[in-house]
């Protein structure tokens, strides 16, 4: 049982948000090159190839029962498909756009961290969110002129993270983070074989299989690895610190997807778009800030000594 360590449960947040965007950058440029489904099993399949030899070499607790295990499945369905619809976005959208555009999520998760875990939102973080969200609806709005409905992909991908990272929470403190990847990844692997093997692609071209030549499996490989160490990241945070605390810590995200996106795409938000990530982030700092002041305040003073009295007394 660890306790909370919110310093540490956000550093480790911020190198969430520095290698998850260098992920999704990947998947970007693969997008055209390779089905969704072989991008899927590709992730998920490093994933377990990596972790489960640390499992076996330093002898981590993997196995589950009961609720756990029935949470981690769950998990992990929830893993596929907010993946899935964010490589989907990815094809249409720049990478800024589409992360930006997913920043309903942190809103959502102060609302369940509030209402289902019973954590404490104050009402001026909750103002602040609804103006990263409006911050949010700011990108949307371009971004769904120019490609149709793909835009609203990263909302999907918004609320399905925000279920995922509160059923995190939930079974973070009760598992290791290597063994609850490693049978993630198992499980994903497990569900995404047989929909490669046997559902009919029906023209969608999404679970076909093709013969990547050797940039593309680089390029596919470090999919894996990236996510993998992201998503590690991620859930080791989550066991120190509570979601309402770590969830302004991912509007950093942002502008280092926008500078990955200039770097390797040539891609700038529009100036609605831009306006509209500058209001996100404005929203996040002052969270960030108000935070911190709480966590100033929430610090017992020392007791000063009572006049005529010692200590033993």
């Amino acid at each position: 049982m660890h306790k909370d360590n919110p310093l540490l449960g956000v550093l480790l947040m911020l190198g969430f948000c520095v290698v998850a965007p260098m992920g999704d950058a990947v998947a970007k440029l693969l997008g055209d090159r390779v089905p969704i489904g072989q991008l899927l099993f590709v992730r998920f399949g490093v994933q377990a190839l990596v972790l489960l030899p640390i499992v076996a070499l330093t002898g981590r607790i993997w196995r589950m029962h009961g609720r756990v295990l029935w949470l981690t499945l769950l998990r992990t369905l929830l893993h596929i498909l907010g993946i899935g619809m964010m490589f989907s976005a990815l094809r249409y959208l720049p990478l800024a756009d589409a992360i930006a555009i997913a920043f309903i999520m942190p809103f959502l998760m102060l609302l369940l961290g509030h209402f289902v875990l019973g954590e404490e939102v104050g009402m001026r973080r909750m103002l602040a969110c609804a103006v990263g969200f409006a911050g949010t609806l700011m990108v949307v709005q371009p971004a769904f002129q120019e490609v149709g409905w793909p835009a609203l992909l990263p909302l999907g991908v918004a609320v399905n993270f925000s279920m995922f990272m509160l059923v995190t929470r939930q079974i973070a403190r009760d598992t290791d983070p290597i063994g609850l990847q490693a049978v993630s990844g198992v499980m994903a692997v497990a569900i995404i074989a047989p929909l490669l093997l046997f559902v009919p692609d029906l023209g969608t071209g999404a679970l076909t299989w093709i013969a990547p030549n050797g940039t593309t499996w680089t390029l596919l490989l470090s999919i894996g690895l990236l996510g993998t160490l992201a998503h590690l990241l991620m859930t080791w945070s989550l066991r120190f610190a509570p979601g309402a605390t770590l969830a302004p810590m991912q509007y950093l995200e942002i502008p280092i997807a926008t500078v990955i996106g200039l770097v390797v795409f040539g891609d700038l938000p529009n100036g609605l778009a831009m306006a509209g990530i500058c209001v996100t982030l404005a929203a996040g700092l002052y969270i960030v800030m108000r935070e911190r002041a709480m966590m100033r305040a929430a610090t017992p003073a020392p007791i000063a000594p009572v006049p005529g009295k010692t200590a033993a007394e």
